[in-house]
């Protein structure tokens, strides 16, 4: 190797080395900024919604602990019976669509949205129903601290807390439970004033009128947060958590809250009550894409998106039992072909969400189900330990149940012209998914008037009703259900907590004769 050969190799070597540093220095400074970076397009592509904001800067998070990881959302199902829910100021007042879906046209921009883009500080709106006279609160960079809500820790194992009164699981906010940041003077975000306006109290106690009032305002420097939720969040508080009548309104209630702020995939959920564990959790965790209590969170904690899920009460499904909600269940394509105020397919779309949820095929047109004989479920009541003030008995509503259910065995198996399955409907003691198994799968339901007979909202099109009905429980619970729903519903109305079992079985012959059996 000569001289010139040598110098050469030299100059090459000390290139590649400043080049080699170079490139160091400027990946070691640059990629913490390249994955935040990453983290917000990725927090935009899944929270772009209609009416919501695309970008929202935000100031460097002040973390006192690691932040979580983040839990993907679960995507939305397709469903036969899903109709757009596109914001529309002109929904007409205490229609079927201002009922189940997009009545929520009056909108209060407490926050606005575009002083958010230009500062990097909180938002938050609320946006009013005057059909059910109840508003879906959100906001965008929200903290909550459970330091200041004060109520049991929840979740817990039911057998720990036998006797736990319910005004502790109840949630009771100090100011400053939920904070927002801006430039404004320190203050509440809201007056009792405009609370009455947009969260009147339709209930004497109101946990989400009582959130929404315990909002402050404060700077920057007092915004801090010990951890970030960046997926959108629905915050719900629960009263008869363990009843399932009570607990389908609530479903539907953070079903349409997710559904009227355009969330573009199923939220997570923050319970912010204290009750304890039961079987109902397992549909809250399969609707949505995760599940924690407030009092699980050790400091406050932050939301990028919140939303306030109103109460169960108020929602059309409760609302029906006091006021007439003149709404006939159809097809999502008849609703499309012949537009009318007095129909809906809201309650099937949300049937089909739980089914979907659970993994269940929601196919309209899937083979009929008398392929392998017709399933007729009996509806049971059972004695099981609902919650903590509960003594685990349940009050009958027929008190001849098990002879009517034998003498309906009795004739299911001498029924010769089709083949008829009677399901001992044991709801309680059965899976969730199960439970909602059992009723897609089922011609008919029958069952005394019960909060099971709630998961109806689950059945399939062609599904019939019978409702066995004491004369101490005439209520509407299950006939508006399956007139919401366009479904086959017939009642036995007892003088009063006696059926003729032999009355039962001549109305169901009847119904399986209108089947083709």
């Amino acid at each position: 190797m000569n001289k010139t050969e040598l110098i050469f190799i030299k100059i090459f070597l000390a290139l590649f080395a400043l080049n080699s540093i170079s490139l160091y220095g400027y990946f070691s400074s640059s990629h913490p900024n390249h994955h935040h970076h990453h983290l917000a397009v990725n927090h935009r592509n899944t929270t772009a919604a209609e009416g919501f904001p695309k970008k929202i800067p935000h100031r460097k998070p002040h973390l006192s602990n690691p932040p979580r990881p983040i839990i993907p959302s679960k995507p939305w199902p397709t469903i036969p019976s899903y109709l757009p829910w596109s914001f529309s100021p002109t929904v007409a007042l205490n229609s079927c669509e201002a009922y189940f879906g997009n009545g929520f046209t009056k909108i209060s921009n407490i926050l606005p949205v575009k002083a958010a883009l230009r500062s990097g500080s909180s938002w938050f709106r609320c946006r009013y129903s005057e059909t059910l006279r109840t508003s879906i609160c959100e906001g965008g960079k929200i903290r909550m601290d459970p330091g200041k809500i004060k109520m049991s820790g929840g979740g817990e194992e039911l057998e720990d807390v036998i006797g736990r009164s319910e005004g502790k699981e109840l949630p009771e906010f100090e100011d400053g439970a939920f904070v927002v940041e801006s430039r404004l003077k320190r203050r509440k975000l809201v007056g009792y004033e405009f609370l009455h306006k947009i969260l009147p109290e339709n209930v004497t106690r109101h946990p989400i009128r009582e959130s929404v009032r315990s909002i402050v305002i404060v700077g920057q420097s007092d915004f801090d947060c010990q951890e970030w939720v960046e997926e959108p969040t629905l915050l719900v508080t629960r009263f008869e958590y363990a009843n399932l009548y009570h607990t389908v309104t609530d479903w539907y209630s953070a079903y349409m809250s997710s559904r009227v702020t355009g969330l573009p995939n199923r939220p997570h959920l923050v319970f912010v009550d204290g009750h304890c564990k039961t079987q109902l959790e397992e549909t809250w965790k399969a609707l949505f894409s995760s599940l924690r209590f407030a009092k699980n969170f050790t400091g406050p904690v932050c939301f990028r998106h919140a939303i306030f899920s109103p109460l169960g009460y108020e929602t059309p499904i409760f609302r029906g039992l006091s006021e007439e909600i003149n709404c006939r269940g159809v097809s999502a394509y008849d609703i499309q072909q012949n537009p009318d105020i007095h129909k809906t397919a809201r309650v099937s779309e949300f049937g089909e969400m739980i089914r979907a949820a659970f993994g269940f095929p929601v196919n309209r047109h899937h083979a009929g189900k008398a392929a392998s004989g017709h399933n007729v479920l009996f509806v049971r009541r059972e004695d099981y330990l609902a919650h903590p003030r509960h003594e685990g008995t349940v009050e009958s509503r027929l008190t001849n149940e098990q002879h009517v259910f034998d003498s309906l065995q009795s004739w299911a198996s001498d029924h010769l012209k089709c083949k008829v399955n009677l399901i001992n409907g044991l709801l309680a003691h059965m899976p969730m998914k199960e439970q909602i198994r059992a009723i897609q799968d089922a011609s008919v339901i029958i069952g005394a008037h019960g909060a099971g007979l709630t998961h109806i909202v689950s059945a399939t099109p062609n599904t019939v009703i019978l409702e066995i009905i004491g004369s101490e429980f005439n209520r509407p619970h299950f006939r508006l259900i399956a007139q919401w729903k366009g479904l086959e519903y017939h009642a036995i109305y007892l003088y009063g907590s006696y059926a003729n079992p032999r009355a039962v079985i001549l109305r169901l012959n009847k119904i399986m004769k209108s089947l083709g059996c």
